[in-house]
């Protein structure tokens, strides 16, 4: 699959009447983009979903994008090949984008492997004046795999799946996520760090 174009052609952005700054000041909420990348098993959307009920139940409005969960719709003509994967980046991190905008805390589960499109992810959000919190949960493959929630490391193992990241697959760890969480930490505990990160409410 070819590179995508940044947007279409014979297009312009049509900026509505509301500002962010009246939506957010209304909403009473500011939106932002936490991205958390690992390998399969590795929590991170356990952490995620940790996080989306604790900013809920506290009157913030956030949404999960899981990775598999894209697949089902949106992003369900991609496989898992590099340039797919590219693509499932590059589409979930302009959604994330609207989804701040809109002064809701999007929380990105992805493998995401390549550090290139994580990094262009925030920069898709910073270009825009939006927050964006890279998580690294660098849970180690061989707990990955002795977790394995999907039994994905298992089929890898058998030569059913192909290009498993982490395993015959790359993974590009991140240079400057804002937080790495171990093995060794909690769902609870994991969230409760990434809270501290959040920009508070407008």
């Amino acid at each position: 699959m070819s590179a995508p174009p940044e947007r279409s052609p014979n297009v312009t952005w049509h900026a509505g009447a509301l500002t962010r700054e009246r939506r957010w000041a209304q909403l009473g909420a500011g939106g932002a983009t936490v991205w958390f990348t690992g390998l399969s098993g590795s929590g991170k959307s356990t952490i995620a979903a940790v996080v989306e009920d604790a900013l809920v139940s506290a009157g913030r409005p956030a949404y999960m994008l899981d990775g598999d969960n894209l697949r089902h719709g949106l992003n369900a003509n991609l496989g898992f090949s590099d340039d797919d994967r590219r693509e499932n980046m590059r589409r979930t991190a302009h959604v994330a984008r609207l989804f701040a905008d809109a002064g809701v805390v999007a929380l990105v589960s992805l493998v995401s492997p390549f550090r290139e499109d994580r990094d262009r992810a925030r920069t898709l959000h910073e270009e825009e004046g939006l927050p964006f919190v890279e998580v690294w949960v660098s849970t180690p493959p061989d707990e990955c795999e002795r977790r394995d929630p999907k039994g994905l490391w298992a089929r890898a193992r058998r030569g059913e799946l192909k290009g498993l990241t982490g395993l015959d697959g790359p993974y590009e760890p991140p240079e400057r996520a804002e937080l790495e969480l171990g093995a060794d930490v909690s769902a609870t505990e994991a969230a409760d760090q990434v809270m501290t990160l959040l920009p508070a409410r407008p």
